[in-house]
């Protein structure tokens, strides 16, 4: 079963105006995972989608999507995967790729149909591409690891690094993902923005009671979001992204637009947000 749901770019002049139900209904992906389905969300920001596969009892299969115009998805976009879940198949291009719980799978333009197996729970991303780049399988230690953060300003965590530059070649997409140590909660601080790129958390790894309390809007007029285990935020071009979780927390980050240069970003400092 395939659910696709579209979500239109928003103006922040128009985000200052939201209350809280509105907030969540244009920024926040709370559903997409569900057993014997995939699920997706088309946004209008970069034309990047995101999504999930949960193939519980039988194989699922992402072909053809309505909304691209195309004749299956991937005729003109890359896609990135990551395993949240237990161990998992993923085939595609004739190839069959044995996916671990964290790790990541790039399939490029014109890869064809993908077929989902086994007992993974697939974090789904994807972005137009502008040439085919081979399929890769990245485990975690192919990854790029930084420690960066202090437990003084709780923020010590670990960022790996998968589909980068550093790592590997794609057109648009950037990810990887971040993991608080112990004690640490906040997981982007401080916070930034980014013009040429949107970008959107998918967080996981989260007891079912906790919550992450993700900022966002124009840096001297945020707003918040209360985000559950496997929800995700979306973050347009002129929102910072930031937040602070209860108990212990992985964020996956990803990105589509102008560059896939990780460290393009305007940093907004504490004391500047409003």
């Amino acid at each position: 079963m395939l659910t696709v749901e579209t979500r239109y770019a928003v103006h922040q002049d128009h985000a200052r105006t939201m209350g809280t139900a509105e907030l969540r209904q244009h920024f926040l992906a709370p559903d997409l995972f569900r057993d014997g389905e995939i699920r997706l969300v088309y946004t209008h920001y970069d034309r990047f989608v995101l999504g999930g596969a949960v193939p519980s009892g039988g194989p699922l299969v992402l072909d053809q999507v309505a909304e691209t115009r195309t004749a299956n998805f991937l005729e003109r976009r890359e896609l990135g995967i990551v395993n949240i879940g237990a161990a998992g198949v993923v085939e595609a291009a004739g190839a069959r790729f044995d996916m671990g719980p964290g790790d990541v799978l790039y399939l490029g333009q014109g890869s064809g149909p993908v077929t989902f197996s086994g007992g993974g729970r697939f974090y789904l991303v994807s972005a137009p591409a502008h040439k085919s780049l081979p399929a890769r399988l990245i485990r975690l230690s192919e990854s790029r690891q930084m420690k960066t953060g202090a437990v003084e300003t709780s923020n010590k965590r670990t960022i790996n690094q998968f589909i980068h530059p550093l790592v590997m070649e794609s057109c648009q997409l950037v990810l990887g993902y971040t993991t608080l140590e112990d004690g640490s909660v906040w997981n982007t601080m401080p916070a930034h923005v980014h013009d040429r790129r949107m970008e959107a958390y998918l967080y996981y790894n989260m007891a079912p009671e906790a919550r992450v309390l993700h900022l966002m809007g124009e840096p001297q007029e945020t707003r918040h979001l209360f985000v559950a285990n496997e929800q995700a935020a979306i973050s347009p071009p002129w929102s910072i992204h930031a937040g602070a979780g209860i108990g212990g927390y992985t964020f996956i980050w990803a990105m589509a637009g102008d560059n896939v240069d990780y460290t393009d970003m305007d940093f907004v400092q504490p004391g500047e947000l409003a």
